[in-house]
């Protein structure tokens, strides 16, 4: 029997998915998450795959994996003591970056310090020209004296970036077997090996960020394979990607930047997946776990993608799934500031002590022990029994804020929730701009422990009207680990212009990076059977941008244009897309190639979901609850997930319990069950 695991690993809950490859079923679960021992939930989680399931770790053939491992290092600065060395006279790439505030509307902003201080950069004297030929050789007199400055810094690694590395990297690999043959065992990275993008100031945070995290990573990812033999799992572990793929977990320790965002990237993934089988055309994600509220666009059943993302205060510049944290998780604590104004976050209860209402030790009310009060949770099992609600602990952490706000628990609970919808919709609003989408168009995907629970209370605040709840929202990033195409990217500065007689050059970079790619794809998918056409698919597209422009547009080419060297074809595309973008182009400009990407991708199998039994008759509640909603108490219909059939109708306000999440639907809005088991939730208009 070949069982495929996924296992999403977030701050309060490590979230697993099971799929078996003769039966097509999907199995679920979920235990705590342990940020103290890596490894160890696994441990745990698979000892309650047995007992639940009868699931033998020998029969596991495929294990994925998604972490948040290097977002929190860089959020919460606990990387290594990095060093950094530049052409001399740039050292300053770092404090200069690009002389934006992080706040055009608040003069007093400042920004974030460097990952890297000034007093940990170092300039060497060597020079590249911008076409990648040598100007000055490098001097490794300045190499050691730059190796004894990071000596006296107590750097425990160092990133090599140099000027014009993304033509040619000879240099930068010199200097880093100076440094290694100086000091072996000392950690060192070079820019054009981590992302080797033109750009001096991007391709050099972006590769700080990587050695940040890289030991930390490496790490973690170790501790994680030590527990999977310990388990009995002989199948080699994959991670999850920032683009959205997988990749070996070997291939993580030493090139983690393309992971960083990992855990987010899976839910999307899994979203995405939801979409399509429902034929959602415009959807938005809210993935909302114990830390943070994440949403994305998903259009046409494919996640939106981008470089740029933020991991906590930077840019790193890699391709990824394009996500935006929000707002805050079922975890953030509620506090009441010293002019008495209540505040939600960021600081989270994480997985211990976690909610009050976990009963693990926690003093301070969240977001969680504001529903455990208004009666939402608490009715039914959750977290597959591994908690237990303790409603009266939950109430008192509450009690406690009502006190110092001179208010009534009830409403305290319901300000709580108020509070963090109000700070989400804030955060969609920056999307809404950047996008240029009306989200009264979109329908609303929600997941996550707490994004059910969430969900009619956001789709309210900005007038969406339909909710598609997930089968199993509460372990969809584990499902999107699971479902991951083995998945790289790879990516060729060009800078030249696109005419007559560059059209040969751009169809050899094509062909060199599609030979990188197959190479890629060998070692990570097993070989000659991976190029299976049913299986592989390879996409090419350039960073173009008329002659004069600052900025590229990311142009989707046709691989047969590049090799019947097809100018028109080639043009013709980037005129589009400008005038798609802008409302305008122009016919007669010249264009530039800044770059070529390539994307190579080998598809995973993917769950047989079968529709299931149906149902003309309502749904029947399985109990009446006391709940408080929209400022009173209502006498509302628990409905237990697994019993509702297709074709059945509810109506809000109503708390359907499942295993892994509960949702919260709000009065004036009404459901449906799909044929696959999927809550649709439509909000009733009253004008």
């Amino acid at each position: 029997m070949g069982m495929r695991i996924g296992v999403d690993i977030g701050g309060s809950f490590a979230d697993f998915a099971v799929l078996n490859d003769q039966t097509g079923e999907l199995q679920t679960l979920k235990v705590f998450s342990r940020p103290d021992s890596p490894g160890a939930e696994v441990l745990r989680g698979m000892e309650g795959l047995a007992e639940r399931y009868g699931i033998d770790p020998h029969d596991v053939a495929y294990f994925t994996h998604g972490t948040t491992v290097g977002v929190n290092a860089v959020v919460q600065r606990k990387g290594l003591r990095l060093g950094l060395i530049t052409t001399r006279h740039f050292e300053d790439v770092l404090d200069i970056a690009r002389l934006k505030g992080p706040d055009m509307y608040n003069l007093f902003s400042k920004r974030p310090a460097p990952l890297v201080p000034r007093e940990r950069v170092f300039g060497v004297v060597e020079r590249l020209a911008a076409d990648g030929t040598e100007e000055t050789a490098v001097d490794e007199a300045s190499v050691l004296e730059a190796l004894a400055g990071l000596r006296r810094a107590g750097c425990e690694g160092v990133v090599v970036a140099l000027l014009h590395a993304y033509r040619n990297p000879s240099h930068e690999h010199e200097v880093k077997a100076i440094l290694e043959r100086e000091m072996p065992g000392l950690f060192v990275s070079c820019s054009s090996d981590v992302w080797p993008i033109i750009r001096e100031y991007e391709r050099t945070s972006t590769a700080v960020i990587g050695g940040y995290v890289q030991p930390k990573v490496a790490h973690y990812l170790s501790s994680l394979q030590r527990a999977l033999r310990e388990t009995g799992i002989a199948a080699d572990m994959k991670v999850t990607k920032s683009n959205g793929g997988v990749m070996s977990a070997e291939a993580g320790k030493t090139n983690c930047v393309q992971m960083i965002l990992s855990g987010t990237a899976s839910g999307v993934i899994g979203a995405a997946y939801v979409a399509q089988l429902c034929g959602l055309k415009h959807c938005m994600s809210l993935d909302i776990g114990g830390t943070t509220a994440d949403v994305a666009l998903i259009v046409d059943g494919e996640p939106q993608y981008a470089t740029g993302e933020y991991i906590g205060d930077f840019q790193i510049h890699i391709p990824s799934v394009s996500v935006s944290s929000i707002g805050d998780g079922g975890g953030s604590i509620a506090w009441v500031d010293d002019f008495g104004v209540l505040k939600v976050g960021p600081e989270s209860a994480g997985s211990n002590p976690g909610p009050v209402c976990y009963g693990r030790g926690g003093t301070r009310a969240t977001i969680t022990d504001a529903f455990a009060v208004m009666g939402v949770i608490g009715n039914a099992s959750l977290g597959y029994n591994s908690v237990k609600v303790d409603h009266d602990a939950a109430c008192r952490a509450i009690d406690a804020l009502a006190q110092r706000l001179g208010a009534d628990p009830y409403k305290t609970a319901e300000a709580i929730v108020d509070v963090s919808v109000s700070g989400m919709y804030a955060g969609v609003s920056r999307i809404v701009s950047r996008f240029g989408i009306d989200p009264r168009m979109f329908s609303l995907l929600p997941f996550g422990g707490a994004g059910p629970m969430l969900a009619c209370y956001f789709a309210r605040a900005l007038g969406m009207e339909q909710i598609v709840v997930p089968v199993t929202p509460g372990v969809l990033s584990a499902l999107g680990g699971l479902i991951a195409d083995t998945k790289n990217d790879f990516v060729k500065t060009t800078y030249y212009d696109l005419d007559a007689a560059s059209l040969k050059q751009l169809r050899d970079d094509a062909r060199t990076l599609d030979a990188a790619a197959r190479a890629w794809l060998a070692g990570e998918a097993g070989g000659a059977d991976a190029f299976s056409e049913a299986r592989v698919t390879v996409s090419v597209s350039a960073d173009m941008r008329y002659k004069g422009q600052s900025f590229e547009i990311d142009t989707m080419l046709d691989m047969a244009w590049l090799e019947t060297q097809d100018l028109g074809a080639l043009s013709d595309a980037f005129h589009r897309e400008h005038a798609r973008l802008y409302g305008h182009s122009d016919a007669h400009a010249k264009i530039q190639v800044v770059a070529l990407r390539l994307v190579i991708a080998s598809q995973t199998p993917k769950p047989a979901l079968r529709p299931i039994a149906a149902s003309d008759e309502p749904a029947v509640p399985d109990a009446r609850v006391k709940v408080w909603m929209d400022g009173a108490f209502h006498d509302a219909a628990l409905f237990h997930r697994s019993k509702l059939l297709a074709g059945q109708r509810l109506e809000g306000p109503a708390v359907i319990a499942q295993d892994d999440c509960t949702t919260c639907v709000l009065p004036g809005f009404s459901g449906q069950v799909d044929p696959y088991g999927n809550l649709i939730l439509t909000q009733v208009r009253t004008n």
